[in-house]
């Protein structure tokens, strides 16, 4: 998705330089051309040499160096720019930023851009808390450059507060989410269930499932990336939250039941494990116990995707998941029908690389109109190829 993409990379004085390095890195791995512009200061902190070896590319620095490809180096860079981000960006660079001052390669560059441009500040929470250096952030936000807020913890100067420029991945998400794909799904909500849910048998234990949410969070990301509104709603998991949705955690069948029945976006897909039973009585006497173990009376729990069939809003576009052991197509074209959503995912937990806890999946995509089976592919695959044919499925509608 970033491959051939050109990433311009703007370093100013702090000693948060030396995490652009690894920035410089992951992006290069992932097949972008990676130009780096430096300012003096930026060089007393980290070496440029660094960053020509990880891009391959002659790091910026004078604006006047005479050893450069191009005629008129910093607009020849700013008309190939995919996005810049300059991070670290110090109290002064962020001024020069806020008003347009281009008294270096750095700034004289990113003053050519037409892309986004992001920013990520790093020094002394003194500093950043400052009215000054606040106002030229608003500035600069109105201008329509992306300003990330920087992490809270101990800084260099032996500070404790605001300050901290993010870790390499996070920034690299920024970028990600700004260039890493086409913004099909612009203007369309969505809402994304995904994970387990908890139906508790007393205060100390519960019933779930082995979901580990992936399937799910991997369409929240991917929907978000081609610049959907995405809202997920999410049981406990370990696997990392996606940035940029709206995100809403639940717990119990009846709270993802309740999110759901509320949503009032285009699109539903409902990926989460929902707990199929939850204990009639909670903690009462009429829990048993036979032979040392606990018997508990057990009921159903509410069928989201059957309720949001029957209630759906105008226009609104259902797609449901299907996990099954045996006969997946007969059964899970029943549930397309019982349920009168518009298209169902289903997998065979007994296929290899398909199930809980993978990094792969093995699905058929099925509409009231075709099976599309797909070979096994990561999860973040599946997300896209399923994003696309919701895309054609409901232009059709």
């Amino acid at each position: 998705m970033l491959k051939g993409k050109h990433v311009v990379l703007g370093i100013t004085g702090s000693i948060a330089a030396y995490k652009t390095a690894g920035l410089a890195s992951m992006l290069v791995k992932k097949g972008c051309h990676v130009h780096v512009l430096m300012t003096e200061n930026a060089t007393n902190f980290i070496n440029p040499i660094t960053f020509e070896t990880l891009t391959g590319n002659k790091c910026l620095v004078d604006t006047f160096d005479r050893n450069f490809e191009f005629s008129v180096e910093h607009v020849a860079l700013a008309k190939q720019a995919d996005v810049v981000m300059i991070a670290p960006a110090s109290a002064n660079s962020i001024a020069k930023l806020a008003h347009g001052l281009a008294d270096d390669m750095l700034t004289t560059t990113v003053l050519a851009c037409r892309c986004r441009k992001i920013i990520a500040p790093a020094m002394n929470t003194n500093m950043y808390e400052n009215p000054i250096v606040q106002d030229n952030i608003k500035i600069c936000e109105k201008y329509g450059m992306e300003v990330i807020k920087p992490a809270v913890g101990y800084l260099a100067c032996g500070d404790t507060g605001a300050g901290k420029m993010p870790e390499p991945a996070e920034l690299f998400d920024y970028i990600e989410q700004e260039i890493g794909a086409q913004k099909d799904l612009e203007g369309k909500k969505i809402l994304v269930t995904a994970g387990p849910t908890r139906e508790a048998i007393d205060p100390v234990r519960y019933i779930t499932n082995h979901s580990t949410g992936k399937m799910g969070y991997a369409v929240a990301k991917a929907a978000a990336l081609r610049g959907a509104d995405v809202t997920l709603v999410t049981g406990k998991t370990d696997t990392p939250k996606p940035r940029f949705v709206k995100l809403i955690e639940i717990q119990s069948a009846a709270d993802m039941f309740e999110a759901a029945a509320a949503a009032e976006q285009d699109i539903i897909i409902k990926a989460a494990a929902v707990a199929d039973y939850r204990p009639k009585s909670v903690g009462t006497e009429k829990t048993k116990k036979t032979d040392g173990d606990m018997a508990i009376e057990l009921e159903r729990t509410d069928d989201i995707l059957k309720w949001l069939g029957a209630h759906r809003r105008e226009g609104q576009f259902l797609c449901g998941f299907s996990m099954e052991t045996q006969n997946m197509l007969e059964n899970s074209r029943v549930k397309l029908d019982k349920k009168n959503i518009d298209m169902i995912v289903a997998n065979n937990l007994k296929v290899e690389g398909a199930g809980f806890g993978t990094d792969t999946n093995v699905v058929t995509i099925i509409t009231r109109e075709r099976n599309l089976e797909l070979e096994k592919m990561t999860k973040e695959e599946v997300a896209d190829r399923l994003l696309d044919e919701i895309l054609a499925v409901s232009a059709d509608k």
